[in-house]
């Protein structure tokens, strides 16, 4: 591995002045008091309530008010100058000695920034804001993928990679170095993970999510907010961060696959398939939790007091801090136009349930709220309530007492130890989908010509939120990594080597934009060798930039493909993409296909080491991949979706034809499935059990297996899913090893959504299925759970 980043110490000059927070020639009254309360040995709820008690209304509304750092920083043209990050003082103190502001998130210029850099800005935004209200600032950043703003950090694969791995609990270890580094940068609040689903392939955030299973999710975020928090969610820990589970709820059911269109949800597919995920997440203690920027039945989440406060903050029992994303309190008025003024936007979202605005470019928020609490249109406790529950974060995370830490403290940011972490994630979940005539792996000394616009790209293997927003600058950053070129090249010896791209991006254009188009170069090239490895995919985008008119993969891409596969060598098709970009117009006449996501900065390194073989590819798709852009569909989808041929004069049948199911992915070896058996045959809705199944890998050499198992309700009184998968667990296997796989389930586990939105058991039949195998069980009565229950 040739990467390695080294970041040199602040020094001791700029370590003095990051220690000032106290200044010994201010000592205003309510800040002494603060600091007595922070010092006194109350609980942390007792705390909480005597500081919101020192706070004017004008400081309330700041701690409920988020800035973008560029509002206070130098440079004529501060979203995109790449000069040095250099704090306005003046602005500074507008912000917070004016306007009390309790929030900062993002980067400035769109670019990452050293943690020094990050320590140094940070620290003099504390010392400010202690200085003047006693209460610190709560700072917040995308750290995605790793942090994703901070130079020389420990980059994973994107969020869909990681469900590739279905290893929960190595999501957990990329979370902990995640939250490690972004705590190093003095960056206490991750606006991460993303708990929405994606079950539409089209939308250009699907990247960002665990998939298209709800219960895949859950277990992913769960171990998400374990990673980041601690399993024991203590904040005070010093190498943990506040997560923040996001876009509740229902983002990414956009009915037309683009960014923030409307949604029509109907409530029990909302409870069924987009609320446990997030149940989960909360149960497993997430502090902070971001809204949906979109639009439900008419109604935007962020106007929605039915799904704030009615669901989130009281059925759910959400306790923590509720942040809305980028303007979106504006948006109620500049594009929903389901308010009137800017004014009625925000009495609107706080009365809904709001804490917290991303405000991000002025200070009218602050100014709004304040007029409408004096109006007595927004109540002095729904200010409070949400006041409340900011310093209980703030509190929690130790901010009171050291409002930024600094790296000299974090001896392992960016370390090797962490690098082989992000190594083994991308390696787990880089996968194989198809291997005609065992061509994978590549025999040693093998001739081969690496071609495509994803083949010498750093940028793509990163994708979108990576050192800037769109990941435009990740050349810039991740020069000293591996391109899929430079990994293969290190592992076959460049002799045996041969690139020509065919097609590029164009990387000062829009995602979607290509040039230099030169197929003929790249069959010309292909003369003399044996193996053509073919990279195709996307350049990054992410959010409404994201957007697409066709999922078909590119023309120019397909045409190169199609000119390869008629050379009559073996093409080996890598898949470098952030959504199922559809290769069914060629997909027949490629030998084999890998998929690798978006694994970051060791995703050639990782595919090198597969395609070699000195690493067993390991990943399952986390979900359906579409054959045609006019049949997409989920694995859960409902019998009618795929039904059987009908008879008679109607002679008709329904098909989802799918170019690879969810959970597919294959093997250098070989695994046989036996000896299911279930512990009852009979249960009541109360009662547990578990389904066995015996595992023996039969190949010749170890591998790791995913056993998945899946449910299906055979009658029910709403039409039934397919099937659902139930549990899963990815198991070690030495060639000839075999292990029993236990499963515990309750049968509170089978339950759906009914039409009066409860969860319900029914009596009847199911059936458990696990690959080939197959078993029975019969609930014997019915029993409807509390809407809490999934």
């Amino acid at each position: 591995m040739k990467h390695t980043w080294r970041k040199g110490l602040a020094t001791a000059a700029l370590c003095s002045i990051l220690l000032g927070f106290n200044s010994p020639d201010v000592d205003p009254v309510q800040r002494n008091n603060i600091e007595n309360i922070v010092k006194s040995k109350l609980s942390t709820e007792e705390k909480v309530d005597k500081i919101l008690k020192e706070l004017t209304l004008e400081e309330k509304v700041g701690q409920m008010t988020q800035i973008t750092l560029d509002v206070i920083t130098k440079g004529e043209n501060v979203f995109v100058s790449d000069e040095p990050l250099t704090l306005d003082q003046k602005l500074l103190e507008e912000a917070i000695k004016k306007y009390k502001i309790g929030s900062v998130l993002n980067t400035a210029n769109n670019r990452a920034r050293t943690p020094e850099k990050w320590n140094e800005v940070i620290t003099q935004i504390q010392k400010l804001a202690m200085k003047e209200i006693g209460v610190p600032v709560l700072y917040g950043v995308d750290a995605i993928h790793g942090t994703t703003y901070t130079a020389g950090a420990t980059f994973f694969p994107q969020q869909i990679g990681m469900a590739a791995t279905w290893n929960p609990d190595l999501n957990k270890q990329g979370c902990a170095v995640t939250a490690y580094e972004t705590r190093a940068s003095s960056i206490p609040w991750d606006f991460s993970p993303v708990l929405d689903m994606g079950r539409n392939p089209a939308w250009p955030r699907i990247w960002e999510t665990y998939g298209e299973d709800v219960y895949l999710t859950s277990q992913m975020g769960i171990a998400a907010v374990d990673g980041y928090e601690g399993v024991n969610n203590d904040l005070s820990d010093e190498t943990k961060v506040a997560a923040c589970i996001k876009h509740f709820i229902g983002y990414g059911s956009e009915k037309s696959g683009k960014d923030r269109t409307p949604s029509y949800l109907p409530e029990v597919e909302l409870r069924e398939h987009y609320m446990p995920s997030y149940k989960a997440a909360i149960d497993a203690g997430a502090h902070t939790i971001m809204i949906n920027s979109g639009i439900i039945n008419g109604t935007p989440v962020h106007a929605s007091y039915k799904l704030l406060t009615e669901l989130l903050k009281e059925e759910l029992g959400f306790k923590g801090l509720v942040v809305t994303d980028w303007a979106d309190i504006e948006n109620l008025h500049n594009r929903d136009k389901v308010a009137d003024t800017h004014k009625e936007a925000v009495k609107q979202s706080i009365n809904a349930g709001i804490d917290m605005s991303m405000v991000p470019y002025n200070f009218k928020f602050a100014d709004y709220l304040i007029e409408l609490v004096q109006e007595g249109e927004v109540p002095m406790s729904r200010i409070d309530d949400a006041v409340r529950r900011i310093l209980t974060v703030k509190m929690e995370l130790g901010l009171f007492e050291k409002p930024a830490p600094k790296v000299k403290e974090y001896p392992d940011f960016g370390s090797e130890k962490h690098e082989k972490i992000a190594y083994n994630a991308a390696s787990e979940s880089i996968t194989l989908l198809k291997n005609n005539k065992d061509i994978l792996p590549l025999k040693e000394g093998t001739k081969l010509l690496v071609t495509g616009p994803n083949a010498n790209s750093m940028r793509t293997l990163n994708g979108g939120w990576t050192y800037s927003w769109q990941g435009e600058k990740v050349e810039e950053f991740a020069k000293d990594y591996n391109t899929i070129l430079e990994a293969v090249e290190n592992k076959f010896g460049k002799e045996n080597v041969k690139f020509a791209a065919g097609v590029e991006y164009n990387h000062e254009g829009q995602y979607y934009e290509e040039k230099n188009i030169d197929i003929d170069a790249a069959v010309k090239a292909a003369e003399g060798t044996d193996v053509i490895l073919l990279c195709l995919g996307e350049n990054t985008y992410t959010e409404t930039p994201g957007n697409l008119h066709d999922l078909y993969i590119s023309q120019n891409q397909r045409k190169l493909a199609e000119a390869l596969a008629k050379t009559g060598k073996p093409v080996v098709l890598v898949l470098n993409e952030g959504r199922p970009r559809l290769i069914s117009q060629f997909e027949s006449d490629m030998t084999a296909v890998v998929h690798t996501y978006l694994p970051g900065n060791f995703g050639g390194d990782a595919l090198a080491d597969i395609l070699s073989g000195e690493v067993n590819p390991s990943g399952k798709l986390p979900y359906s991949y579409p054959m045609y852009p006019n049949s997409l569909g989920t694995y859960d989808h409902k019998p009618s979706e795929a039904s059987e041929k009908m008879e008679g004069m109607y002679d008709y049948n329904s098909s989802l034809p799918l170019q690879y199911a969810f959970g597919h992915g294959l093997s250098y070896t070989t695994f046989d499935y036996s000896d299911i058996t279930i512990s009852k045959s009979d249960i009541g809705p109360d009662e547990q059990f578990t389904v066995k199944v015996k595992v023996k890998n039969t190949g010749n050499r170890a591998g790791k297996e995913v056993v998945q198992l899946y449910s299906k309700d055979l009658y029910a009184s709403i039409t039934p899913d397919n099937k659902r998968l139930r549990r899963f667990e990815k198991i070690n296997l030495e060639a000839g090893e075999s292990q029993e796989v236990v499963f515990t389930l309750k049968a509170r586990d089978l339950a759906f959504v009914d039409a009066d939105l409860n969860w319900t058991v029914e009596k009847g039949e199911f059936r458990f299925m696990i690959n080939d195998q197959s078993v029975s069980l019969n609930v014997s009565e019915t029993k409807k759970f509390d809407k809490l229950s999934n």
